[in-house]
């Protein structure tokens, strides 16, 4: 068995760019019908070329759970999909348990096991033992041994009062249940996850992540993207922070966080903002990385800032909010977390 799970070298892919932009693409998800038959009519590769992955590079150990935290846009599934051979690298390399994903894809393929954002990846007009019945045929699971394992995940995935009901009629958290049991079949070594909570009550999200702290005590190694900085922080042995294609950051949570231990985190809670007052707050002398983002329907916002010195900025932070017809309901001081972390090296907030 190698050392690594997964090894990325140099990891590079670009899409050709959208007519008279430069900077998106057409190939893949992002190209309409049409854009995609005028670049096969005319047999032409287009001037302009989009970097999605721009030289990523990644040792994930084995046994590992390794976090890939990044914005909307960063690289995180593009990454992902080249590592699970849906995409095809423009250039680097890339190894999952020994095997290169372009040469050996088929053998990366029996390793892995993936549950990937926003795929429908199991079918909704067949049960959930249904489903899992059709893909250990897939897999070419032995008949009798894929019966027992089949049961074994009904049970593991606490689907045994509904296995026998229609996908379709299951809550987001039961198809994300069979999307993983579906992803165990073949009890790879290693798990890709792209968002595995995205969209789950908390209960249920809790209850996921329970379930992939014990793969990780199993012995599998998780590769795991979240927009969720609490579940990368508790779940992740290592985390690489990739933004604009790159990989920009790479520690353990703790590593990571005293980076700027030295600054300090002011928290508001406030009803009434607007952008001016943000503009203001920023242009106080010691306050870097100011974010704003509105709680549930209600005015009320949460303002994250940080600051060389909380005591010299909090009286200029109160002046400004009380002449600006905003209102002050809480402020706090706290320690810096892994979102902290995370906008002081990108600028932005995890969802941005």
């Amino acid at each position: 068995m190698p050392e690594l799970a997964i090894e990325a070298c140099q990891l590079v892919k670009k899409f050709p760019a959208r007519p008279g932009t430069g900077d998106k693409p057409v190939e893949g998800e992002h190209a309409s019908k049409s854009e995609k038959k005028r670049w096969q009519f005319w047999k032409k590769e287009p001037k302009a070329m989009f970097t999605a992955v721009n030289g990523v590079d990644l040792q994930i150990e084995q046994g590992e759970i390794f976090g890939l935290l990044g914005p909307n846009g960063a690289g995180k599934s593009t990454t992902i999909r080249m590592l699970c051979t849906l995409l095809e690298p423009t250039s680097g390399t890339a190894r999952v348990n020994g095997f290169d994903v372009t040469k050996q894809a088929n053998e990366v393929r029996r390793n892995l096991g993936t549950v990937l954002a926003g795929e429908r990846s199991i079918y909704w007009k067949l049960t959930g033992r249904e489903n899992l019945e059709y893909f250990a045929a897939l897999y070419h699971i032995p008949q009798a041994v894929a019966k027992k394992r089949v049961e074994e995940l009904i049970e593991r995935m606490e689907l045994r009062e509904r296995a026998n009901e229609l996908v379709e009629k299951y809550s987001t958290g039961m198809r994300q249940r069979v999307a993983i049991a579906k992803a165990l079949l073949a009890r790879p070594p290693i798990l890709l996850l792209d968002e595995p909570t995205l969209g789950l009550d908390p209960q249920a999200a809790r209850n996921l992540r329970e379930l992939i702290a014990q793969l990780k005590q199993e012995g599998h190694t998780i590769l795991l993207t979240t927009h969720y900085m609490e579940e990368a922080d508790l779940l992740s042995d290592r985390i690489g922070i990739i933004d604009t294609g790159k990989v920009i950051a790479l520690d353990t949570p703790a590593g990571l966080k005293r980076r700027i231990e030295q600054k300090e985190v002011i928290k508001l809670e406030v009803t009434g903002w607007h952008d001016d007052l943000g503009e203001k707050l920023r242009s106080i002398s010691g306050i870097e990385n100011l974010t704003s983002r509105q709680q549930g329907e209600a005015d009320l916002w949460e303002i994250h800032m940080q600051a060389q010195n909380s005591r010299a900025a909090i009286p200029r932070i109160v002046e400004h909010i009380s002449g600006n017809g905003t209102r002050l309901v809480n402020m706090n001081i706290v320690k810096p977390s892994l979102e902290d972390v995370f906008i002081h090296l990108t600028g932005k907030a995890l969802r941005d």
